[in-house]
């Protein structure tokens, strides 16, 4: 068995983290086929799990930096401390919180720092700390939300504080347990206290995550779990029922949400705002103050969440403009997020039948509208890729996942993302996926790819086409160097125009047409048969038509097609087949 901690410490929040990372990716189905309120959208244990995703991302950064070869490690440093670990946890989960409910747990992780990290209180890393991180938490979380409601994950935060509190002095592991069975009787209860959940069968969404993450500090304070989730046929439509031995409620479709088989994003539910908006805000206190009051008038399910002048702005409304309009006058809203309630989802009434599951799919990573638009057209699911924000794996595992396919071909698109794309593929194939990643280091090698992708002939031989196709296509973009730095084209200053081929640079210029011509003959020096060109939409035509001219003029035997990629980061994007 391993070593159970003793006290609530720097790598205990580590091993707490991962445990309920793997915990949300084991339940998110369940989860999120359960999710009816406050929208139907069938999102809330994806959220969750991305949201704990970037709070492992940040912890691990924290001990990455304490490593023997890091800065710190070579200053001797012991490693990071209990208040490092838990405000990482909690910024993490800030700067990446997905929805309502992880908006809410986000608040949850910074309320317990708020306790663990503060300074000169040893004593916070017993239980009784535990105790005093599990109240704080639930406080705030309920602060957070503009109009708290019932038979939410706020009561089931709210009844574990309550149960850990009854522990009198018990030691960090005896008030984890405490806590998480109050979290279950606390969900086993949410039906009778929402109708919506007693209508539809099942419990709150949110709720079953917290309960997730709570068995997770379980296994992390005792040194073994709770027990699974047992079985409760009807347990769901009996509010407070007893939950015996750690039983928890559920319904008899637990993947459907209904008994009848239906999926829960069906339920009938009243229409409401068309328009979810979340953003992060640099902001002052008092201009938050007056930004809550405006959101509230315009939507509801308000959540903000965060301090020390970083916020997690979530709301629901009509005017999306006129919500992003009010972070713009408290302070600088950025990973600006918008998401549609389109008319096959949170706002349908009647029920659908289950779609059948495809043959064969693929996913592919994007970084930008227009090339999201052309994939989607080529019959591809794409993951849209943000300059800045690079998609997690739980995205990646989410597409997969509404690709709905026995087979998938996934492809990352960029060499960075190759390990994040394994993980998601290596977690599809637990779930009975046949997953194949073409490791594609660009969308113009994805391109390649899916021109010669044939669903019809038999797996093997449809990936060993597609990664031959995008293996034999030269990538090359074009940017602008932000910094003055070194590269193996020579030192760069800011605002020079470079030219990449196969990710190294090769041209330094001043001219965006100009340094493209120089990496065009450069790529096509050594033979090609079809030039693709991808322009941000900041690339007047004008560099198109330039190039299409010079390729046509020296390379008589070589075809050229253009594309428009939109907001891609690079400037330009060249593919050499």
């Amino acid at each position: 068995m391993a070593q159970v901690p003793q006290t609530f410490d720097a790598p205990a929040v580590r091993t707490w983290c991962g445990l309920a990372l793997r915990a949300l990716g084991r339940a998110r189905e369940e989860i999120d086929a359960i999710n009816v309120y406050p929208v139907a959208d069938g999102d809330t244990g994806t959220n969750l799990y991305l949201t704990v995703e970037s709070a492992v991302a940040a912890v691990e950064a924290v001990f990455a930096a304490h490593e023997p070869d890091s800065e710190a490690g070579k200053a001797g440093s012991p490693g990071p401390t209990l208040a490092d670990a838990a405000r990482a946890m909690a910024h993490g989960a800030l700067i990446g919180a997905r929805g309502n409910s992880g908006t809410i747990l986000a608040q949850l992780l910074r309320g317990m720092a708020q306790v663990f990290a503060a300074d000169g209180e040893a004593a916070h890393t017993d239980g009784r700390g535990l105790c005093l991180a599990l109240r704080r938490a639930a406080d705030s979380a309920r602060q957070a939300v503009a109009h708290p409601v019932e038979g939410t994950v706020l009561s089931v935060a709210s009844a574990a504080a309550e149960a850990a509190t009854g522990t009198e002095g018990g030691d960090c592991g005896t008030v984890a347990r405490a806590a998480y069975e109050g979290a279950c009787a606390a969900l086993a209860a949410t039906p009778g206290q929402l109708a919506v959940l007693e209508r539809a069968g099942v419990v709150d969404a949110g709720g079953r995550g917290l309960v997730a993450v709570l068995a997770a500090l379980v296994e992390t304070l005792t040194g073994q779990p709770p027990g699974e989730p047992v079985f409760s046929p009807g347990a769901a439509r009996a509010p407070g029922a007893a939950l015996a031995a750690g039983a928890l409620p559920t319904v008899p479709h637990a993947r459907t949400g209904r008994e009848d088989g239906a999926p829960a994003s069906c339920v009938p539910s009243a229409s409401g705002p068309a328009f979810e908006v979340t953003y992060l805000l640099d902001a002052e206190d008092a201009a938050v103050a007056r930004l809550r009051e405006r959101l509230d008038a315009l939507g509801d399910s308000l959540v903000v969440v965060g301090g020390d002048g970083l916020w997690n702005v979530h709301v629901h409304v009509d005017d999306a403009g006129a919500a992003v309009e009010a972070g713009v006058e408290a302070g600088r809203p950025h990973r600006i997020r918008i998401t549609h309630f389109g008319a096959d989802d949170a706002h349908t009434t009647g029920a659908a039948a289950p779609r059948e599951r495809a043959q064969r799919a693929v996913v592919a990573v994007v970084p930008g509208e227009g090339l999201a638009e052309l994939y989607t057209e080529a019959g591809a699911i794409a993951v849209l890729a943000r300059p800045g924000e690079p998609p997690a794996s739980g995205e990646l595992m989410e597409a997969v996942r509404r690709a709905h396919a026995r087979e998938v071909v996934l492809l990352p698109n960029d060499g960075e993302l190759r390990h994040t794309a394994a993980a998601a593929a290596e977690q599809a194939r637990e779930e009975g996926v046949r997953v194949a990643l073409i490791p594609t280091r660009s969308a113009v090698q994805g391109i390649a790819a899916l021109a010669v992708h044939e669903p019809g002939r038999r797996f093997d031989e449809d990936v060993v086409a597609m990664t031959s196709a995008a293996g034999a296509t030269r990538c090359a973009e074009i940017i602008v160097a932000e910094r003055q730095s070194w590269t193996t084209a020579g030192i760069c200053q800011a605002g020079d125009v470079l030219g990449l081929v196969d990710g190294d640079v090769a041209v330094i210029g001043q001219d965006v047409t100009a340094t493209a011509e120089a990496v065009l003959d450069r790529m096509l020096a050594a033979g090609g048969e079809l030039v693709t060109l991808v322009l941000d939409d900041e690339v007047p035509d004008s560099v198109a038509d330039r190039l299409q001219a010079r390729v046509r003029e020296a390379y008589l035997a070589v075809d050229t097609v253009v594309y428009r990629g939109g907001r891609q980061g690079a400037l330009l994007l060249i593919g050499v087949e």
